[in-house]
């Protein structure tokens, strides 16, 4: 019963996982966008003048989303390559 139960588990998580994978990655690409420009490579060679900024407000709350929303793409990578 109990291993009948499991694979219906895994059954239906091979049919969902691929959806989230896809809505995963449209919310990760749209919160990489949304970040302000200057700050990456482009700094170091006269971007932006400041050298330390601290993250404030909405563009604190995209940072911390952007790495939440990486850690869940790479989480659902891996269950959908172990579960396969």
């Amino acid at each position: 019963m109990i291993r009948a139960w499991c694979a219906v588990i895994v059954n239906s998580m091979k049919t969902i996982l691929p959806y989230i994978q896809i809505i995963l990655s449209v919310l990760l690409i749209t919160a990489v966008l949304l970040q302000q420009r200057g700050t990456g490579l482009s700094a170091a060679f006269g971007g932006e003048g400041n050298v330390y900024r601290t993250k404030r407000g909405f563009e604190k709350v995209i940072f911390g989303g952007t790495i939440v929303l990486s850690i869940l793409f790479f989480a659902a990578a891996v269950a959908t390559v172990l579960i396969r």
